[in-house]
């Protein structure tokens, strides 16, 4: 029996963009895009052979009755969407940071829960090869009982002064800055590997007052570059750097120093499958390079850069959203997933308020 196709409508098509070829090339029909600039909305549309196009993402939802719903837009709506979509019987996959604060995040994962639909967090960054290597060496015990983990997610997108401002430095729209377009990936690694924070401490900076988000008559107030310490429920200490004013970095790092050996992950956006990554693990003495094949197919790295992202890092994810769907499971990363980390951005917050650690509430 041929598998059911499942409608997709995308709401935002900033990032949003990279999920349509990503579920395009897992076999779903996207039906539905929506954004303001309608204009640029069509062009994306004609460019992929979706037949719709809104304004209003309440629009999309009551028209186009979408099978799966893909929030990007920015994170001051994902808790409306998210409900409002849930109820309609959509299926979601919410972009991270999943909400404005833990109480909107938990209010999404109920709504799931009430509705029987799947719902998922895109925490894509866990599907390069390297990174899915990572992971299963410490499942397997690599790394034995971890000491220390470091992080550091860098980033050059605003690094010029005169790079123009987006909603992205303003904290009623994006809730964070640095900390939830990248420190979230990081949090999220951390999680998945290695369990729960348990208190944190942060600091951070803005690198140019004078660049506000469009329409807001104040300085910014969403951190561009933020240093955070923890602690894990196992006694790990992590230590993790985030910055979008790295002139010339485009990278991600993380490691992590245990009992039984160490493993050392890197990915680099730029060259030839950089989608891959690289990963460096302990074998007997030093750090020695370890095999990581790509996993995809070639058509994974055609076209611009936000389709090869979308291709290789999301569609991993769309492929196993899907499956659960299907079988009606849990899909994983979940939206619980987003939760949790949620949780720790709102200590971070705390942190950075009150100059002092602050615990993670974890429920």
């Amino acid at each position: 029996m041929a598998q059911r196709t499942f409608t997709v409508g995308i709401i935002g098509l900033g990032f949003g963009r990279a999920h349509i070829p990503a579920f395009q090339a897992n076999g779903a029909e996207v039906t539905a895009l929506c954004q303001r600039d309608q204009a640029a909305a069509r062009a994306v549309a004609d460019k992929y052979g979706v037949p719709r196009v809104f304004e209003r993402w309440e629009q999309l939802l009551e028209e186009a009755h979408p099978d799966v719903v893909v929030i990007a837009a920015p994170p001051h709506l994902h808790h409306r969407i998210a409900v409002e979509a849930l109820g309609r019987g959509s299926h979601v996959l919410c972009e991270k940071p999943l909400a404005m604060s833990a109480v909107e995040a938990r209010a999404m994962v109920e709504a799931a829960n009430r509705a029987g639909r799947v719902a998922a967090t895109c925490f894509n960054w866990r599907f390069p090869a390297a990174m899915q290597r990572f992971h299963a060496m410490v499942e397997a015990g690599h790394v034995g009982r971890p000491f220390h983990i470091g992080a550091r997610w860098l980033g050059g997108r605003w690094a010029e002064e005169t790079a123009p401002a987006t909603w992205r430095m303003d904290r009623a729209q994006a809730g964070h800055g640095a900390m939830g377009d990248m420190g979230v990936h990081v949090i999220d690694f951390v999680r998945w590997n290695f369990g729960e924070f348990t208190r944190v401490v942060a600091d951070a900076g803005i690198a140019y007052r004078e660049r506000s988000a469009p329409g807001v008559a104040r300085p910014p107030d969403a951190d561009d570059h933020c240093s955070v310490l923890a602690e894990l429920g196992s006694g790990a200490r992590v230590s993790f750097t985030v910055s979008r004013v790295a002139r010339g970095a485009n990278e991600h790092t993380f490691e992590c120093y245990g009992s039984g050996g160490a493993l050392a992950y890197r990915l680099v956006r730029e060259g030839a499958r950089w989608y891959r990554g690289e990963l460096l693990a302990t074998n007997g003495g030093g750090l020695a390079p370890v095999r990581v094949p790509a996993g995809l197919p070639k058509s994974a790295g055609e076209g611009d850069q936000l389709e090869v992202l979308g291709k290789a890092t999301i569609g991993p994810l769309v492929k196993r959203f899907l499956a659960a769907i299907r079988k009606g499971e849990p899909a994983s990363p979940s939206l619980e997933d987003g939760l949790r980390a949620q949780e720790v951005l709102d200590a971070v917050s705390e942190s950075l308020t009150t100059g002092t650690w602050a615990r993670v509430s974890n429920g």
